[in-house]
């Protein structure tokens, strides 16, 4: 796979550079990032250190958008990962396969007032408390006058994998989709986006639907989504989450807060799944340790990091640009589950996530974390040795 990707990779640029410049226009880009990075503790406890981890990385990402005509681009994005010490693209040469990947490859063009992009893409529904990936699939948009009305099919799961030759009738029973409409329209100087999603796969008899609304009112945002219908033949879901937030740029400073609050189950052992329980691809970036953050690597015991469902948190924060270049800012979080553990506690603990930002030279910068949990019940799990987790690390990056 990695040597057909590196292959693919190079013929699209003996296209880009022999083709007439008259029938292509080409442009290039990308991201680059190396993070060093340590976190501590985040099993809650100092016994064992099994979630102790100290780590360095890189990532290239290259970008190739061919733009045919007016209508018609052909837009790719390509990602190498490197492990310093490990594999051969991080260890002594550093020459050897890397970790290739193409993140997207589509079509992108516009049929009048529609526009359609067909492939590997990315996409991001409800802020990402319903879908915040990548995926194969389409992505077709109605462009009206003061409004949007897009629609995503994301397959999520081919049910005949690679040997549909030898498939058998009911293969396609197996097959898992995520369908939404995603429309949006301006009211006054506000943002409104009602959507409505629908993931069904028919050989485990899940029909789940998800009806929501984003709105963004100046410096004020919310979002709401309900989850109903079956995840199994036995199991009826019934759920919501709501997040509501804030953002007010002051000048030189800014100052943020938000809330959200996803149900939990509260009967595992009976037939309602009463926990929001979002498709694959939900992902929702919050704190540093307890919800990804900026190393995206691990979260402290007990929370569900990116994929919301029975919790509650809620944030306020500020930052301030002392001087050119120079951007500091400071959070405290707040979260516990919203149904109780199985030791009966909730309390995941308080956070406190600091944070640097510095141009070093045009074009590069440096973030600097430093981030703290004051440990509850439910992340310690009343261990004897409770420990509070804590993260230090640094991310130089550029892009062009």
């Amino acid at each position: 796979m990695k040597k057909f990707s590196i292959l693919f990779f190079a013929a699209l640029l003996v296209v880009a550079f022999t083709m007439p410049a008259a029938a292509l226009e080409t442009e290039f880009g990308g991201y680059w990032r190396t993070r060093f990075f340590t976190e501590q503790n985040f099993s809650g406890e100092d016994r064992t250190e099994a979630r102790d981890f100290t780590w360095v990385d890189t990532r290239t990402r290259l970008y190739f958008t061919a733009t045919l005509n007016d209508n018609l681009k052909f837009v790719n994005k390509f990602e190498f990962d490197a492990q310093w010490g490990t594999g051969d693209t991080g260890d002594i040469g550093t020459d050897g396969n890397a970790e290739f990947e193409i993140k997207h490859s589509y079509a992108d063009f516009n049929i009048g007032s529609v526009n359609a992009k067909l492939g590997m893409q990315g996409a991001t529904v409800a802020r990402g408390f319903l879908f915040d990936d990548d995926f194969a699939g389409a992505h077709v948009t109605f462009n009206g006058e003061g409004f949007t009305v897009p629609f995503l099919w994301i397959r999520v799961n081919e049910g005949s994998g690679q040997n549909w030759r030898a498939g058998t009738k009911d293969d396609n029973d197996d097959d898992q989709d995520l369908y939404v409409l995603n429309p949006s329209f301006a009211v006054g100087d506000a943002s409104v986006n009602p959507f409505f999603a629908y993931w069904t796969q028919d050989s485990i008899d899940l029909d789940v639907y998800f009806v929501g609304v984003n709105v963004d009112a100046g410096p004020i945002w919310f979002t709401g989504i309900y989850e109903t219908g079956d995840l199994s033949k036995t199991v009826e879901v019934s759920a919501y989450v709501a997040a509501l937030g804030v953002s007010m740029d002051l000048g030189g400073a800014s100052v943020n807060a938000q809330v959200f609050y996803a149900t939990g189950d509260d009967d595992p052992l009976d037939a309602d799944q009463d926990a929001y329980t979002g498709p694959p691809g939900i992902c929702y970036y919050w704190s540093e340790i307890m919800g990804w953050g900026t190393f995206d690597w691990d979260v402290s015991n007990g929370s569900p990091a990116g994929t919301i469902s029975n919790i509650m948190a809620a944030n306020v924060g500020a930052s301030v640009s002392p001087m050119d270049k120079l951007k500091l800012s400071a959070n405290l979080w707040y979260a516990q589950l919203a149904e109780e553990d199985a030791l009966g506690n909730k309390d995941l603990g308080t956070e406190v996530d600091l944070k640097a930002t510095y141009e070093l030279v045009e074009g590069l910068n440096l973030d600097v974390v430093a981030a703290y949990l004051f440990a509850g019940d439910s992340t310690t799990m009343e261990d004897p040795d409770d420990a509070n987790p804590y993260e230090l690390g640094a991310r130089l990056s550029l892009s062009f």
